[in-house]
């Protein structure tokens, strides 16, 4: 396919599985649960954590979670004392476990008392024209407080060569905005033309595939390849793109 034809089988493809259809088999379902700003954007965080690995156990231990906190996690978060967090021992997901979650609440309390909340910081550090240093600056302000070296590998970091794809998906969902209803758009004063791609298995091995990727491995070098290729097809929504490459690779095993 040259460019032009290959814009059109994506664009296709975004509006196929850019629907709310989507929401009831993805992880977002959890976020969309809630209806206040700071509960969707703490919900979005830590079920983006967690999303690596069987879908159904990643949506079951999100709502783990979100019972963990009462399914008002902002309240729980700004209010609770320590002793407040023993409740998540037993909590696991993978190699996320107790401890990690408790911190995750405790790092979430500075984030928002300290720091004007997750909005602020990554509008903080935004570039002209991407996301990542403000993600690698969001990591070193998350973990500024005194933090267990074991959760400092639950959220990536591009500046370490991370295509950081949890961080990058969580973005997709609080600043992208359209009339499809999936992506919530919550947070405005950062533009989707800045967003990159989740990358993952299934979005890197589909975007060999079509030609939008060489790199072989799935790093930050790889995840600059993707956004260029996805900016030249859509520059001001390049991220809407992750639809077509996920949906491409998980339900139709492109």
């Amino acid at each position: 396919m040259n460019t032009a034809e290959l814009k059109e089988f994506l664009d296709a493809k975004v509006i196929e599985y850019n629907n709310p259809n989507f929401i009831d088999s993805d992880p977002i379902q959890i976020p969309h649960r809630l209806s206040i700003k700071e509960d969707i954007e703490i919900a979005s965080f830590l079920t983006a954590t967690i999303a690596w690995g069987n879908r159904k156990m990643i949506i079951k231990n999100a709502d783990s979670m979100m019972e963990l906190l009462g399914n008002s996690p902002y309240d729980f978060v700004i209010n609770h004392k320590a002793s407040d967090l023993d409740t998540f021992d037993g909590f696991v997901h993978r190699t996320f476990n107790a401890e990690d979650l408790k911190y995750f609440i405790t790092a979430l309390k500075n984030i928002y008392v300290n720091h004007n909340g997750l909005e602020a910081v990554f509008n903080n550090y935004t570039s002209e024209t991407s996301m990542q240093p403000a993600i690698h600056e969001f990591k070193k302000t998350f973990f500024s407080i005194n933090h267990p070296s074991r959760t400092l590998k639950h959220v990536g970091d591009p500046n370490k060569g991370s295509a950081a794809k949890r961080i990058n998906m969580m973005l997709r969902w609080l600043v992208r905005k359209d009339q499809a209803g999936v992506d919530f758009g919550i947070w405005k004063t950062i533009p989707a033309s800045k967003l990159s791609c989740p990358l993952d298995v299934h979005s890197g091995n589909v975007a060999r595939k079509l030609g939008l990727l060489k790199r072989k491995q799935n790093d930050a070098k790889a995840l600059t390849e993707l956004d260029t290729a996805l900016r030249n097809l859509d520059p001001k929504d390049p991220v809407k793109y992750d639809f077509a490459l996920f949906g491409l690779g998980v339900f139709e095993g492109f």
